[in-house]
């Protein structure tokens, strides 16, 4: 439909992307007029579009997860072997070589409590990341909520974190280690996990295609923010204030809730606080950065 088969259509363009809505008396043809506007807000994001596409978002996950295990032989044992291995390094070399205490959990235990959610972490930021660009064909051809395809690649990943987690309930027994209530606190810790990681995707993948150098930096990035987490030796030796500035990083309090909930350590409160404040922040600039470049996308991807 254009605007000259109806005279009565209006048309005020935004930056953003635009509502369309009928106004008027719509017992005859020709008697209403379409206003097409920008969406309010400084994210502007249209939740009821994703709300009312909902199986896309399930679609994409589903199809991220085929393209990435199909033809592989051991499948979606791929989503382990990567932390087991780590868990099994680091193991030797800072468990028994460097000798770093963990008080009475045991270090592949404590190690690995933190290698599940790092590892989803470092994939999904980069899949994300890089989502964009990999689904450039099909944001060049058909319309639909772009928030979606780096949303999608993170939500794939947790179903390996599901898997990792799953492992270590049943290694814990192992190392004659139990579970407690603690669990009880995993899926808020998850859903936070997923907030932080969400919102440094998005904000990545709309930088990406700005600049694609970050497809070299990002990699590099992310091993230096693994050692600035409490991935391999725990912080409690720092003082108060360097924590509270390392936990800026929203993996710092995210990670040290893991090991708090699984494996019945004390709760940081703390720094689990400068990290949610982290998180809050991120997400928000993310949303903004994405649909800020989201308009860009289809002409520079």
């Amino acid at each position: 439909m254009s605007t000259t088969d109806h005279p009565k259509a209006t048309i005020h363009p935004g930056p953003m992307d635009f509502d369309s809505l009928k106004t008027g008396d719509e017992s005859g043809p020709g008697s209403y007029e379409t206003v097409i506007r920008p969406r309010p807000g400084w994210i502007a994001v249209n939740w009821g579009e994703l709300a009312h596409s909902h199986e896309l978002f399930y679609t994409l996950i589903l199809r991220d997860l085929k393209v990435r295990y199909k033809q592989t032989v051991l499948g979606v044992a791929w989503a382990v072997i990567q932390p087991v291995f780590t868990m099994i390094v680091f193991s030797v070399i800072f468990g028994r070589m460097v000798g770093i205490k963990t008080g009475d959990v045991p270090y592949p235990l404590f190690v690995f409590a933190a290698l599940v959610p790092w590892t989803f972490f470092s994939n999904a930021v980069s899949g994300a990341a890089l989502s964009l660009l990999t689904h450039q064909n099909l944001l060049t051809k058909i319309y639909f909520p772009r928030l979606y395809v780096p949303a999608a690649t993170v939500g794939g990943f947790l179903v390996d974190m599901g898997i990792g987690l799953t492992l270590l309930v049943f290694l814990m027994p192992f190392y004659h280690y139990a579970p407690g209530w603690g669990l009880l606190a995993l899926p808020p810790v998850i859903a936070l996990t997923f907030a932080a990681t969400l919102g440094i995707g998005l904000a990545l993948a709309a930088a990406t295609i700005l600049y694609r150098d970050l497809r070299f930096v990002i990699p590099f990035g992310l091993q230096i923010l693994m050692y600035l987490s409490p991935v391999i030796f725990p912080w409690d030796k720092f003082p108060r204030p360097i924590q509270y500035v390392a936990a800026l990083n929203p993996m710092f309090g995210i990670i040290n809730a893991y090991r708090s909930s699984i494996l019945g350590l004390d709760w940081d409160l703390g720094t689990l606080a400068v990290s949610m404040i982290s998180t809050a922040g991120l997400l928000a600039f993310g949303l903004f950065f994405f649909r800020k470049t989201e308009r860009l996308i289809a002409d520079i991807v």
